[in-house]
């Protein structure tokens, strides 16, 4: 008998990518094979149609009346949705943080089981932290079980080791079915760019964030020796362009959104992928999966999150210190000056998403993690 699960945060595909969203779709995805049945339920501001039958799940949507702080409010139909979804599933999985489902649950107060995927800390918002923290606790307190992504977030977390919850903590790390991904690039991308056939390059991939630390990778570009591609759009994205061209860089190419096949081209060709993220927004980094699972080399900052879990510190990759242009320049310059040391790292980058990281581990783990929380 499949066991049913639903998966509720607050925007999901098709709405505009981002990593929460590509979690659980690698959830879904992962564990349709252990035989679990996955529903989404989520918000939007145009939930016509308000279900989508995806390969992953069915996606079931109500009206986002509003966004303050990126935090999406449903109206009267989210509960009425919510709760006729929840009598109809063995587990709930909240995404976290994402507090009008803290309401949600509080309201309707289901009867099914449920797990919380601890993703992040509240980090920027304070006066939202401070105002949700009576009712986060409640909510974290009403878990069978809060899955950590990464032992570094449940070790330096405030919130996952404090000793009221940190014993139903768990470990589970995030994870990528590589058969989710095209198997072949759009090598088109290069010329778009002006890329030489092979001309090495690094990669930066990922939402133009604050929290990303994009303006220090354009530091490093200067006196590199080689280009720096930095592909995805954002709120930075025109300041960081400035920055550049202030800088006087030819050697910083802005590629905008890419297309799923032009980031596997770029992600199989580049040097090396970096994220450069300086704050603790960065929980995990699941770029970092996806340029493992391309057998790529990485070079990330130490922030204490989940980064420094995916990118082991000489063995997939370096990790430097966060906001330091100087130690991003070195180690972009040590990959691109020795050709078997960025062919061992890569090697082993790949190895390691085997083991930790793919399609069949992330299944096996969710899935089991469902039914010892269901009672199967």
């Amino acid at each position: 008998m499949n066991l049913s699960v639903l998966h509720v945060y607050r925007t999901y595909f098709p709405a505009p990518p981002g990593g929460i969203q590509e979690a659980v779709r690698q959830i879904a995805l992962s564990t349709n094979a252990e035989g679990v049945a996955n529903t989404v339920f989520t918000l939007s501001p145009q939930p016509e149609p308000r279900t989508v039958l995806r390969l992953e799940a069915n996606v079931v949507r109500s009206r986002s009346w509003a966004a303050p702080a990126s935090c999406d409010i449903g109206g009267p139909d989210a509960f009425k949705t919510f709760a006729q979804l929840a009598r109809q599933s063995d587990v709930l999985h909240y995404l976290f943080p994402w507090p009008f489902a803290d309401v949600l649950h509080a309201a309707v107060r289901p009867k099914t089981p449920a797990v919380l995927n601890y993703i992040s800390d509240v980090v920027r918002q304070r006066w939202l932290g401070a105002a949700y923290a009576p009712l986060m606790w409640r909510t974290l307190g009403q878990m069978r079980i809060i899955v950590a992504n990464s032992p570094a977030y449940a070790r330096t977390s405030p919130v996952l080791s404090h000793p009221d919850i940190r014993g139903k903590v768990r470990v589970i790390p995030l994870g990528i079915d590589e058969n989710s991904y095209p198997k072949e690039g759009d090598d088109s991308v290069f010329k778009r760019l002006g890329l030489g056939q092979n001309e090495a390059f690094f990669l930066f991939l990922g939402v133009l964030r604050y929290y990303k630390g994009a303006h220090f990778l354009i530091q490093a570009a200067k006196n590199l020796g080689a280009k720096v591609v930095i592909a995805g759009s954002g709120p930075e994205g025109e300041r960081l362009r400035a920055q550049a061209a202030e800088l006087g860089l030819n050697n910083v190419v802005f590629a905008g959104q890419v297309t799923d096949a032009e980031k596997v081209a770029l992600l199989k060709r580049c040097r090396a992928l970096v994220l450069p993220s300086h704050l603790r927004s960065e929980a995990y980094g699941m770029v970092l999966v996806e340029a493992a699972m391309f057998g790529r080399p990485l070079i990330s900052c130490e922030i204490g999150t989940g980064t420094s879990f995916v990118n082991a510190h000489e063995e997939t990759g370096f990790v430097v210190a966060p906001e330091s242009a100087d130690e991003l320049r070195r180690a972009m310059s040590l990959l691109l000056a020795d050709d078997s040391l960025a062919a061992s790292l890569g090697v082993a980058a790949r190895a390691r998403y085997e083991r930790l990281f793919s399609g069949p581990v992330l299944g096996k783990a969710y899935a089991d993690l469902f039914r010892e929380v269901a009672g199967y």
